[in-house]
């Protein structure tokens, strides 16, 4: 493709992303910036979950997306040539097919670790992504999940989701996109990256920080050393109280040692309670 088709075909497609807050259209609209390219509004701008973008560019019908966006709008489009590791994201003008844009998938460098983490954990790993399935399969390979599923709708993950809680499973589910929304109001839990777009963290149960993944990981820890601690104080006040009603049935309990009992225990329990206070490194 010549420069200045090159140059037309991204401008197009970062006028029509200019409003989405998917990742893709991030990456777009970063190039863009990154080579000072000047771009306006898209018109009539449309939102189609896991499809793409339809909108207006320069007065004319614009369409960005997948190519089942494209070909369900009656505009044919050439045969993939993009390496397995590349998403494409193809651009369409007035009915006419101008190109595609080439979308590499980087692993961020905390994945792994925090997958590895997860599963140490004891925890069953799984992948929903709108990506194809080759690329899908390398991310999943790379990360080492227990289960992935590629090409899907918005709804069709949330429809997972529905699926894993039938079958009476506790379901975390982690995401940071508009297509990761309806599977997070879905999930037990649905916890969203302070990096992902506001309809995510809208949809979310609990928001972190940043956008570091290992944090999840410290969530998870906090969460099962906060239900230790708990449990270990339950368990231990309906001990004490045990040990009292059966003192006080046999008569071997006087107000001033109820009262000590009393004390003691709840000191014990609180000091317990305290061991979840945030501590230095």
């Amino acid at each position: 493709m010549r420069h200045r088709d090159a140059s037309h075909l991204l401008r197009v497609a970062a006028t029509a992303e200019r409003f989405s807050e998917h990742p893709i259209a991030r990456a777009i609209l970063r190039k863009a910036d990154d080579i000072g390219m000047s771009i306006g509004e898209p018109a009539d701008f449309r939102n189609l979950p896991g499809k793409g973008i339809v909108c207006g560019v320069d007065g004319h019908r614009t369409l960005v997306g997948t190519r089942k966006l494209l070909e369900d709008d009656g505009i044919a489009v050439p045969s993939a040539m993009a390496a397995s590791e590349f998403t494409e994201v193809h651009v369409a003008c007035a009915g006419r097919w101008l190109g595609s844009i080439r979308i590499a998938d980087v692993l961020r460098s905390d994945a792994t670790e925090a997958v590895a983490e997860i599963r140490r954990l004891g925890l069953r790993t799984v992948l929903l992504t709108g990506d194809r399935r080759d690329i899908a399969g390398n991310i999943a390979a790379k990360l080492q999940v227990d289960e992935f599923q590629a090409e899907m709708f918005p709804e069709e993950k949330a429809d997972r989701i529905r699926r894993l809680r039938a079958e009476r499973r506790v379901v975390a589910m982690l995401g940071d996109g508009v297509n990761d929304a309806p599977a997070l109001m879905e999930a037990n839990v649905g916890i969203a990256m302070g990096s992902g777009t506001d309809v995510a963290q809208e949809s979310a149960s609990v928001v972190l920080l940043g956008d570091d993944l290992l944090r999840f990981v410290d969530v998870l820890k906090v969460a099962r050393r906060c239900r230790r601690i708990i449990m270990a104080n339950f368990v231990g006040t309906l001990a004490v109280d045990g040990v009292g009603v059966a003192l006080a049935a046999f008569g071997l309990l006087n107000p001033v040692l109820a009262a000590l009992i009393h004390v003691s225990s709840e000191l014990v329990f609180i000091l317990n309670s305290a061991r979840l206070l945030p501590r230095r490194d």
